[in-house]
């Protein structure tokens, strides 16, 4: 039911907002419902001290707003070129989270340089290229889209559940919206500690591969064993 997603997704907003990492109205989340290529999405602008469920806005996988009420965000065009791209996602999360936003600021993937980083993301969170003046004049929000996908053209996204936008801030997804909050969160921490680092030793090296791909692997993957089964 469109109605259950909506609910879903509007606490995914209200616990990004409760977090910590939004700012003003600096951010969104979106989820899918892909049995009908339906994606619900917060909309432009509304203080989430405001928002309801029944505000969460319905889009086709053809860009069409099913409702009109209110405008979704403005990011509406870049989580519709990922949900095209990456089929296998299911939440989309932006925000411009401090210490992410600044290595993408700084045009500089996150280093990974310890296992918590590697429980979440099998190596350095991806960075975009600038976009093009063209790009931003013309279909900026979609053509940010497109870049992320362009970078994932030889990564997995299930791997690599985010990616830093140049200039811009991040964004992460998920199997869901709920599960997409919980690697923006992860994301924004582990940021946070490669400034650190960084800051403590300029000349500290990348995790050693075997420790990467063991906590990595032990929490995703065929052969995963962290946690209980369902």
């Amino acid at each position: 039911m469109l109605s259950d997603l909506k609910k879903q997704v509007y606490k995914a907003n209200l616990d990004l907002y409760n977090e910590g990492l939004i700012v003003l109205t600096f951010g969104n989340v979106s989820g899918i419902d892909r049995d009908r290529g339906i994606f619900v999405i917060k909309p432009s602008g509304v203080p989430y001290s405001m928002l309801k469920p029944a505000d969460m806005v319905a889009v086709d996988l053809e860009g069409r707003i099913l409702e009109t009420r209110l405008k979704p965000s403005s990011d509406m065009p870049t989580h519709l070129e990922l949900y095209r791209a990456f089929r296998g996602i299911g939440g989309i999360v932006h925000t411009h989270s401090a210490y992410a936003t600044s290595f993408a600021q700084a045009l500089k993937p996150v280093p990974c340089f310890g296992t918590t980083h590697a429980d979440s993301f099998h190596g350095a969170v991806p960075l975009t290229r600038k976009m093009t003046a063209g790009e931003i004049k013309t279909d900026y929000e979609a053509n940010t889209g497109k870049v992320i996908a362009e970078r994932f053209a030889k990564l997995d996204p299930m791997s690599y559940p985010g990616v830093l936008v140049a200039c811009h801030g991040p964004f992460t997804w998920a199997k869901n919206a709920a599960d997409a909050v919980v690697n923006s969160i992860a994301l924004e921490h582990i940021a946070k500690m490669a400034a650190m680092t960084s800051l403590i030793n300029p000349s500290a090296g990348p995790i050693p591969k075997a420790l990467l791909d063991k906590h990595f692997l032990r929490k995703h993957g065929p052969k995963a064993y962290y946690g209980q089964k369902a």
